[in-house]
C-alpha cells in the first residue's frame, strides 16, 4: 500500500533539507507524541546506515520497529527502511527547489506486509484509504508551515 503527499514550503531547498533532516529534533518530536526512540547505531555523522529502534502505540498495541537511512543525497533526497514482526515499510523523502525561496516537499510512504494479520492490518488501511489520505496530507501541512516559521524567524 502507498501513501504520497507532496507540500510546497517558503523556505530554501538548504534549509528544509537542513529540517527534515534534523534526526535529533525528530527523536525528539516521537518522544513528545509517546514513541520510544533510541539510536543504535555508533555514526557520529549523518549517512547511510544510521539506525533507530522505535516502539509505539498503534491501534492497541505496542508495535516494534527498525528504521534504517538507506539513501541520503543532500539536499534533494534521503530514503529510509522499516521492518517489523508483521510489516516492511519505506519512506522516501524528496525535495524539489522550485524557485530560490521555495521548495516542493513530497513524502511517499510504501507499506508491505509480511504476515497474514499485517495483511489484515494493510487491508483495513486501504478501506480507510481517503481518510488516512487526508490526515497525511494534514500533518505534512502542518509540518510544512513550521518549517517556513523556522526560516522566517531566522531568515
Amino acid at each position: 500500500m502507498k501513501f504520497s503527499s507532496k507540500d510546497d514550503i517558503e523556505a530554501p531547498i538548504e534549509f528544509v533539507f537542513a529540517q527534515v533532516s534534523d534526526f535529533a529534533g525528530l527523536e525528539r518530536s516521537a518522544l513528545r507524541r509517546g514513541a520510544e526512540v533510541q539510536r543504535v547505531d555508533t555514526r557520529s555523522s549523518i549517512d547511510v546506515g544510521m539506525t533507530w529502534k522505535a516502539s509505539f502505540q498503534f491501534r492497541g498495541k505496542t508495535r516494534r520497529t527498525t528504521i534504517e537511512l538507506v539513501e541520503y543525497d543532500p539536499p534533494t533526497a534521503m530514503a529510509f527502511v522499516s521492518q517489523s514482526k508483521a510489516l516492511e515499510g519505506r519512506l522516501d523523502v524528496e525535495l524539489v527547489a522550485l524557485s530560490r525561496t521555495r521548495t516542493r516537499l513530497v513524502l511517499t510512504i510504501d507499506l508491505t506486509p509480511r504476515n497474514l494479520s499485517a495483511r489484515l492490518l494493510v487491508q483495513s488501511l486501504k478501506l480507510a484509504r481517503s481518510s488516512l489520505l487526508r490526515k497525511f496530507d494534514k500533518r505534512l501541512g502542518g509540518y510544512a508551515r513550521d518549517i517556513e516559521e523556522r526560516y522566517h524567524r531566522v531568515a
